[in-house]
């Protein structure tokens, strides 16, 4: 049964152990470097979500064998030549970590692809990535707003080589998207990045997993990559995908704000996500963090309430909105800055959260990358909070709910984006 929200009980304490879906960044990132690789590669603890199962979706259609082999585990086999279906319509629903690097990958496969999804994925900007592939003779037509998706891809004379530039400053997907597909061009090829790259451990991810196939790229800081010409990705055989670090936030931050100990398993001191740096946030505001090779644990501060904070986001966004929630437990206003890529994510999580967060009543004050947040005294009970179709709103706002006031989040099926079963997790940490 489909349910158009969930009410959520007053809440005074969270401890607990739970074991995280896998990273969805990490999940989409393998399954396409797994099909455009030589060999067959396993891959374990694959998220089950939305957004796989777009990528899954898309591989099929596109004639690569993918072969489910567990509850969450798949045999790809790689298509190094080239995708066998040179002819597609793709629909790819709000799943950015497969519309991105798929245009990429499409526009130098020789192909007629159509690429579109929800309308809100039509909203999401895409033009700065179109152009650096058209840079390199790609053809790629707007079927409806310039600058945005849907997208008609047609064959075209691709010409790699020299240099590549793309703005930093939208999105690091659309520099993951290029990093990823220029390896099968075999021509050596630099991006330069214009302006300043947000994001940056979610370029980590993808470096690191093009090395794990077998391409290593060089880089001058953050402004240059050097994509190297005649290195083709290589099956490493068995792959195992990491628990998702930005869903760890939440239970992090529940053990923090309702004393704890939560521990989350499946990431931890050796994650390769970016998005562990919020424990340190959390730690830097007073909770009791301790972590291993494959878990994190939070507690609350051994005295007093969670600290106020103003810091920039820039390097951990989607996790940042977890602290947003957080803000309403802490001793003082809060500021998130530089987060202006909330703007174009799955909806204008600026906006959305200024919004729902002053129906707790709080004080919020937000600005083009900016948001401040002061707590109320006590939070407003039986507050509704629209979710606008976006997992992390949902998710962060469970939270709430531990200000003991009861809270009623609608529409809490859109967490199948990237964490399904987020809700009963959450209630078996909670009480």
């Amino acid at each position: 049964m489909i349910m158009e929200y969930i009410d959520l009980s007053p809440l005074s304490h969270a401890q607990g152990t739970v074991r995280l879906p896998g990273s969805k960044s990490i999940s989409n990132r393998t399954l396409l470097l797994a099909a455009l690789s030589e060999g067959t590669t396993d891959i374990r603890d694959l998220l089950a979500s939305d957004d796989t199962d777009r990528m899954l979706d898309a591989l099929k259609c596109l004639g690569v064998s993918v072969e489910k082999t567990g509850e969450r585990d798949y045999r790809v086999m790689g298509a190094p030549q080239g995708f066998a279906n040179k002819n597609a319509d793709l629909f790819l629903g709000n799943a950015g970590t497969a519309f991105r690097p798929l245009t990429a990958a499409l526009a130098l496969a020789g192909g007629a692809y159509k690429l579109h999804g929800v309308p809100r994925m039509h909203e999401r900007p895409i033009g700065d990535l179109v152009d650096g592939l058209r840079q390199i003779g790609a053809e790629i037509e707007y079927l409806g707003n310039d600058g945005f998706p849907p997208l008609q891809i047609r064959p075209a004379t691709i010409q790699p080589g020299g240099v590549v530039r793309i703005k930093g400053n939208v999105s690091s997907q659309f520099l993951t998207a290029l990093l990823m597909a220029l390896p099968t061009t075999g021509v050596e090829t630099t991006i330069e990045v214009i302006g300043e790259l947000i994001s940056k451990p979610y370029i980590e991810i993808t470096l690191r997993l093009m090395a794990q196939f077998g391409v290593e790229v060089r880089r001058e800081g953050w402004q240059r990559f050097i994509v190297p010409g005649g290195k083709r990705y290589v099956s490493p055989g068995t792959v195992f995908v990491e628990g998702d670090a930005s869903s760890a936030s939440y239970f992090l931050a529940a053990g923090a704000i309702g004393g704890g100990p939560v521990r989350v398993e499946g990431v931890g001191r050796n994650s390769i996500q970016g998005d562990v740096a919020f424990a340190q946030a959390l730690e830097a505001i007073g909770a009791q963090i301790e972590m291993g090779e494959n878990w994190i644990e939070a507690k609350a501060p051994a005295q007093g309430k969670l600290r106020a904070f103003d810091m920039d986001f820039n390097h951990i966004p989607d996790a940042a909105m977890t602290l947003a929630v957080a803000a309403l437990f802490c001793d003082g206003p809060c500021k998130l800055r530089n987060i202006a890529s909330w703007r174009v994510k799955e909806t204008d999580r600026i906006s959305a959260m200024a919004t729902e967060l002053r129906k707790l009543g709080a004080t919020v004050e937000e600005g083009e990358d900016w948001l401040s947040v002061k707590a109320p005294d006590q939070l407003l009970a039986n507050a509704a909070i629209d979710t606008y179709d976006d997992h992390r709103m949902a998710m962060c706002f469970s939270l709430a709910a531990l200000g003991g006031v009861p809270v009623r989040i609608n529409d809490p099926k859109c967490t199948a984006k990237t964490f399904p079963e987020y809700f009963d997790v959450f209630a078996a940490v909670t009480r």
